[in-house]
């Protein structure tokens, strides 16, 4: 392993401070373990109150022993869709001054990638590029619902949009870049297919931080709803694009052979419309007593009612845009050692097929509910499910795993580097 600290310039498409665990945990505990640091450059959420700590959208904010952050903009900007690439830049020159960085990263960002794959190369040091979700296939499928509804001036430059993002992804920035991470073995497969050379990709899926949930750490919940009912879990986002109707299907087919039966939905929607539509088909199919939708919850929160469930659903819409994720819930369920169902995306698959910890099968409600009622009425299939899931995601999805993974390909990718003189 690399003796001398790596610096990484990472450009990165979430608001900034960072919330997701695959930049949080990652890049800010695990890494730094291995002698690579991040110096993340993004934008501030559109809720950052403006002070002088660097979320007025120009400043650096410190972490220690993680590398920095340099904000710059604001994505609550109405201007943030056209400024970003130029704050990006901005923001790169100002990490590059505070520390010369072994390789400059971006992920999920376009425009972006080009910029600072130029910079990259007049700079002297490898471009990376870090692929967590099909972002052109994502603009497309959002063209084609504007498409359906007439095509207009907004379909007009979403079609622009996906069209010359796909030119200056596919075209440039991927075949150009000296490495590739990617979401899972099926997003390096596709991209494979594409003319990427699998040996420039890395596939990192989704983990998890074992000592956050290690059940033994979990406090349960003590919700009064919960008393006395079989309960079914969902953790994760409510939206429409996401199909969670569906989980609503499975709650009326469970119902009807389980009275008793409670899926609890834990989780928000990324917008109020979106949460006020799923409440609203709650109560027009009358599933008011047998589905608890929790909203937004703290994670420590949100995992006691987890730990308080018999089954954990992770149903994942087929498709382009999924096909080639990594859903984190199914992954959490087994560290928390919930026998689980879930879909056939190919990762989901993959670690079923792999851990024993569940049960796959198609994304269809029949089949959905048949697997859940096998799983509350065999205690003893559940409980051995169960025992499987702690000890293989330890083994293979927890971030100090994937840490020590993507470390050692930074080593190869990056020479070693210090702080600018």
């Amino acid at each position: 392993m690399r003796s001398s600290p790596l610096s990484i310039a990472y450009i990165v498409r979430d608001p900034l401070p960072p919330r997701r665990a695959d930049v949080l945990t990652l890049f800010g505990d695990e890494l730094p373990r291995h002698g690579v640091h991040a110096e993340l450059v993004g934008q501030a959420g559109p809720d950052a109150a403006d002070g002088p700590d660097g979320s007025d959208g120009t400043g650096s904010t410190g972490q220690p022993d993680r590398g920095g952050m340099q904000v710059v903009g604001r994505l609550g900007s109405r201007f943030a869709a056209v400024c970003s690439p130029f704050w990006d830049v901005l923001g790169l020159l100002r990490a590059w001054r505070r520390v010369r960085p072994g390789c400059v990263q971006v992920r999920d960002k376009i425009a972006s990638a080009f910029m600072a794959w130029l910079a990259a190369r007049l700079l002297g040091v490898p471009f990376v590029y870090w692929m967590s979700f099909p972002i052109v296939e994502g603009f497309e499928v959002r063209r084609d619902a504007i498409g359906k509804r007439g095509r207009g001036a907004l379909w007009l430059a979403h079609a622009l949009r996906a069209q010359a993002s796909r030119l200056l992804l596919y075209r440039l920035v991927l075949p150009r870049a000296d490495h590739v991470f990617v979401q899972s073995e099926a997003m390096r497969a596709w991209l494979a297919g594409s003319g990427i050379a699998p040996g420039r990709m890395t596939a990192v899926p989704m983990g998890v931080d074992s000592a956050v949930f290690a059940r033994s750490a979990i406090v349960p919940s003590t919700d009064p709803r919960l008393d006395g009912r079989r309960v079914v879990v969902y953790l994760g986002s409510v939206a429409q694009s996401r199909q969670s109707g569906f989980l609503l299907d499975v709650a009326l087919l469970l119902r009807a052979r389980l009275p008793e039966v409670l899926l609890v939905i834990a989780g928000d929607a990324p917008s109020l419309d979106e949460m006020a539509w799923m409440r609203r088909e709650i109560a027009s199919l009358k599933l008011g007593e047998h589905v608890l939708l929790t909203g937004w919850l703290p994670q420590r929160e949100a995992l006691g009612y987890a730990v308080r469930a018999e089954v954990g659903l992770s149903p994942i819409p087929r498709g382009v845009l999924f096909d080639v994720s990594s859903p984190t819930k199914l992954v959490e369920y087994l560290a928390l050692g919930i026998p689980s169902v879930a879909n056939d995306i190919p990762d989901q698959a993959l670690v079923l097929e792999e851990s024993g910890a569940g049960l796959c099968v198609p994304m269809q409600a029949g089949a959905f509910a048949e697997a859940t009622l096998r799983l509350l009425d065999d205690r003893a299939l559940a409980a051995a499910l169960a025992a499987r899931g702690p000890p293989w995601v330890d083994a293979h999805r927890s971030y100090a795993i994937l840490g020590r993974k993507v470390a050692q390909a930074y080593s190869a990718i990056c020479p070693p580097c210090g702080p600018t003189r």
